[in-house]
């Protein structure tokens, strides 16, 4: 059984717009997966569709057997938290510290103070950023503050991990500290989803490849590389 399965989806959001054309695909549990393509080809669609941020216009979508097209208030809850989502712009809080900018996100969901303690130093140690538990964002690298965008994402200790373009605004060398990262969330058993459009980070991973073009999935590869 796939853990996420997308059947026929079509995404149109004005007529004769599609972002996403008849797309069909399946991951399974515990799968390193590229999404790439150029800008507009559907890549942030996909992901804004997974979390149910959006409906599709067609076909549906499931997670776990179930379809998260008929989900409704704390299901669509409890499906974001099985989903942590990771993005290029980072979305902290800049008036929050290391340590809080994770918490907010088990305070959210009446996590207990308890639980809060142990879980933050765990994920910022996941993440080399224990020494910066105290920082504001502000005096994070730009590498740093995707380390943290992607503790938060892990505090709910999610199935599936969504990185959005996460290299997308940091250098070299921090993306390859960022690859590392993900490489070992994946190897302790999550599901790793990167839509991204850069093509060296996908060459130097060899994972599986889906490939769209104008909304339509136009290669899926296992040990893929960008083009081709």
């Amino acid at each position: 059984m796939p853990q996420i399965e997308f059947k026929e989806v079509t995404k149109e959001y004005e007529p004769g717009f599609k972002a996403l054309d008849d797309v069909s695909f399946s991951v399974a549990s515990g799968e390193y997966l590229f999404i790439v393509g150029a800008s507009g080809a559907g890549k942030s669609t996909v992901v804004r569709l997974l979390v149910r941020e959006e409906q599709p216009s067609a076909g549906e979508i499931w997670f776990d057997d179930e379809n998260i097209l008929m989900f409704e208030g704390t299901q669509i809850s409890d499906l974001r938290r099985s989903i942590g989502v990771v993005f290029q712009d980072f979305k902290l809080l800049e008036s929050k510290n290391v340590f809080e900018n994770v918490a907010i996100a088990l305070e959210v969901v009446n996590a207990s103070d308890f639980e809060i303690r142990n879980i933050v130093p765990n994920v910022l140690s996941m993440v080399s950023l224990s020494d910066k538990m105290f920082k504001y964002p502000r005096q994070l690298s730009g590498g740093e503050k995707q380390k943290l965008s992607i503790a938060r994402a892990l505090a709910h200790e999610p199935d599936v991990l969504v990185a959005d373009e996460p290299t997308g605004m940091i250098d070299p060398d921090s993306a390859d500290e960022i690859l590392e990262i993900l490489d070992k969330i994946n190897s302790l058993g999550t599901t790793i989803i990167m839509a991204t459009h850069n093509a060296e980070v996908v060459d130097k991973m060899k994972k599986r490849v889906i490939r769209l073009d104008r909304g339509q999935i136009v290669s899926d590869k296992k040990g893929g590389k960008y083009r081709g």
